[in-house]
């Protein structure tokens, strides 16, 4: 269902960006002024999908980091163990150098490997599993835990299935780099990579969440890549994979904060343009998602918070409010109907899914040994 919903709201985006003749809605938070008014709009939009962007760029540093920690010890099972810490702080070195490139266009190939590999990966995870077989122990039941315990941890995994939804924070500044004329408006070849998206999501995801839970039930890791260790050259390489898919992920999810905190230290502070200022933003930006990440590494619990929190509004109810006040559609009709379920849908994740990863995150961190 929410592989439906976010595709229905995704096509709404598209639509959205040259919804007004002669204007281009090039940002989320332009077409948030649009919708909702030039001083109401910033403040629903902007906190949302900086969320969102900041949100993805701590789980992808601290995702980064545990898989350059696995294939090392899968690949160098004599070597002197490293803590987790360092390697996720190893990771960051990529970003502060492939920060410094200019714009959405130039991390054009980084993010291609970077789709290429969550497609690779994906299907290591679940062939893997399949080859793996069901382990002799294996149970579906619900792991043993009292009646509260559950609630939340159902409620995190509601905001983990969100997260996997998050390109509509970047959609319009993905759309933005496409040329738009009146034969061929940008929301055709965007809408056209949007469907190729959504299809390579559903290959990635749904073997992923079948198979490998018909395989280790109700223990597998939150990365299953972990329950996995042969062939271990293969494990090695799908560890790999996961690598270059978050450092691509990373920068396409960063490239719009670097752009709001430049703009911002030019209109407010008086800075100007060029090498110094992106240094400084850029570098200071992912030194704070780095420091976050290795702080909090809780993979999971940040799934469920960040996606409930941020996730559910930018991509489930957002989009369907502004297309009920932008477009109008008539009441009762099959559309309006649609846009209600998505802005209930989206609520409820986002309360439910922000208390249990809050409460997971809170209830892990007594037992985690910080920057271990």
């Amino acid at each position: 269902m929410t592989w439906g919903l976010t595709l229905n709201t995704m096509w709404q985006m598209v639509q959205l960006h040259e919804c007004v003749p002669g204007t281009r809605f090039d940002r989320y938070i332009d077409l948030g002024r649009y919708a909702f008014g030039p001083k109401l709009g910033p403040w629903i939009v902007l906190p949302q999908q900086l969320i969102v962007q900041v949100g993805c760029n701590i789980v992808y540093m601290v995702t980064g980091g545990k898989c350059l920690k696995q294939f090392v010890d899968i690949t160098c099972s004599t070597c002197t163990p490293v803590r987790q810490s360092y390697w996720i702080l190893g990771f960051s070195g990529v970003h502060f150098l492939l920060s410094q490139l200019p714009n959405f266009n130039s991390v054009a190939g980084v993010s291609l490997a970077a789709a290429v590999m969550s497609l690779c990966y994906s299907t290591i995870a679940w062939g893997g599993s399949m080859a793996h077989g069901r382990m002799p122990d294996v149970s579906y039941d619900y792991k043993a835990t009292n009646p509260s315990d559950f609630t939340f941890r159902v409620f995190n995994a509601l905001g983990q299935i969100s997260f996997a939804f998050a390109g509509h924070a970047v959609a319009l500044e993905i759309q933005a780099t496409m040329p738009s004329t009146p034969e061929r408006p940008s929301k055709v070849p965007m809408w056209q990579g949007v469907v190729g998206a959504y299809l390579v999501n559903a290959i990635c995801y749904f073997p992923v969440a079948l198979i490998c839970y018909w395989a280790f039930g109700q223990d597998v890791d939150d990365n299953v890549l972990m329950n996995l260790q042969r062939p271990a050259w293969l494990i090695a390489t799908a560890n790999l994979m996961v690598v270059v898919h978050v450092i691509g992920s990373y920068q396409v999810f960063a490239m719009p904060v670097f752009d709001l905190l430049e703009r911002m230290m030019v209109n407010k502070f008086g800075f100007k343009h060029g090498v110094v200022l992106r240094f400084f933003t850029r570098t200071t930006y992912v030194a704070f998602t780095l420091f976050v990440g290795v702080s909090f590494p809780f993979f999971g619990d940040l799934l469920g918070f960040f996606g409930g929190f941020g996730f559910a509004p930018t991509s489930f109810f957002l989009p369907s409010i502004m297309w009920l006040i932008i477009k109008k559609p008539k009441r009762i009709s099959m559309t309006w109907f649609i846009n209600w379920i998505s802005i209930f849908v989206g609520v409820f994740i986002m309360l439910a899914s922000t208390i249990g990863g809050l409460r997971n995150i809170i209830a892990d961190s007594s037992t985690y040994s910080f920057y271990a």
